[in-house]
């Protein structure tokens, strides 16, 4: 039976994974968004241990070192949100703010996230397109997703991860480090041990305990994994599925790839006789349904740059995707599409 708090008809919950399998703990997840209740918000947190979370839709084969990371007992997965790769430790703490998607409010998370940090003598703040810093380094990368009426947005906050073994297991794109003038994965994360002596992952993870009830009021009641009614077994046998995770890898005809402000692009396509017979497009954007939909565009028509952009303008659908669709547009006729 499901047990909620209700402050003002808003029913707040917090769920705790004790599991350190990302298979697992996005099967959670995923769980949490079907299960959400109409004016809910729920706090869960997790961690994984030894693991590369990769965006939606990001080209695993690129993103790490994944032979690698298998061969010392890691796990690769693929979350639903877009974005880029993460590594995980024990060093991590997760959160996912699962919610009605009427609730969304973008401010009001961040505030629960920056009054945890501050709470334990961190200074922090919101910057760019999806990461929190302090001391002008990133400890926190965030990501969104939607389904129907429901929400999350979740993140990673690093409190003590081995820098050594994430720079040795990801293989992060040069461009992308030039693009924020940074050097190496080092010189641009830091963790939180390091600014206060105050930080721990339980300590953390109290303090957005407290944040989260104090925003969002009442005293929330913990809701056990096994309380959701979604079936655990089927979406943690997609999660681990070597087809979620890897997916296939055709031989393209052709292959593009650049960097914009809002993403890494690449795009693939399969030809014959001067037709675009399919096209697989991998980012980190943060727009996952976005890069999904060109996919699915560009697909059984003339390879040539008018007809791919006259595609793309049908995607330019909302004020945000209209200059990500000009930067493509561009992009592809600079190419000699």
């Amino acid at each position: 039976m499901r047990i909620y708090v209700s402050v003002d008809s808003l029913h707040t919950s917090i769920v705790e994974s004790q599991s350190h399998d990302p298979w697992h703990n996005l099967a959670l997840e995923e769980a949490l968004l079907e299960d959400v209740s109409p004016n809910e918000i729920i706090l869960y947190l997790w961690q994984n241990q030894n693991t590369v979370v990769i965006g939606r839709n990001q080209n695993a084969w690129r993103e790490c070192r994944w032979k690698e990371l298998e061969e010392g007992g890691g796990k690769l997965a693929r979350r639903l949100s877009g974005g880029g790769a993460v590594y995980h430790d024990l060093g991590n703490l997760n959160f996912t703010f699962v919610m009605d998607k009427k609730l969304k409010n973008l401010h009001r998370q961040l505030k629960v996230l920056l009054n945890a940090a501050k709470a334990l003598g961190v200074e922090a703040e919101f910057s760019g397109r999806n990461d929190i810093v302090a001391d002008g380094r990133k400890f926190s990368g965030n990501a969104f997703h939607t389904r129907d009426g429901a929400y999350y947005h979740h993140g990673t906050i690093l409190v003590d991860v081995d820098f050594a073994k994430l720079a040795q297991i990801l293989t992060v794109d040069d461009s992308k480090m030039k693009a924020k003038g940074v050097t190496s994965v080092k010189s641009r994360v830091v963790n939180l041990k390091e600014l206060s002596d105050q930080v721990t992952i339980d300590a953390f993870k109290q303090e957005l305990l407290k944040a989260f009830c104090a925003e969002y009021g009442g005293t929330c009641e913990e809701l056990k994994p096994a309380d959701v009614t979604a079936d655990l077994s089927v979406l943690y046998d997609k999660y681990a599925s070597w087809q979620w995770r890897y997916g296939r890898t055709p031989n393209f005809d052709v292959e593009l790839m650049t960097r914009f402000d809002w993403g890494g692009v690449q795009f693939g396509f399969s030809t014959d006789q001067g037709q675009v017979e399919s096209c697989t497009v991998y980012s980190d954007a943060m727009d996952a349904r976005f890069i999904q939909e060109i996919s699915a565009h560009l697909e059984q028509i003339p390879y040539r740059y008018d007809a791919i952009a006259a595609k793309l303008d049908e995607l330019a659908t909302t004020d945000e995707r209209k200059p990500l669709v000009a930067d493509l547009k561009n992009w592809l006729q600079a190419e000699q599409l």
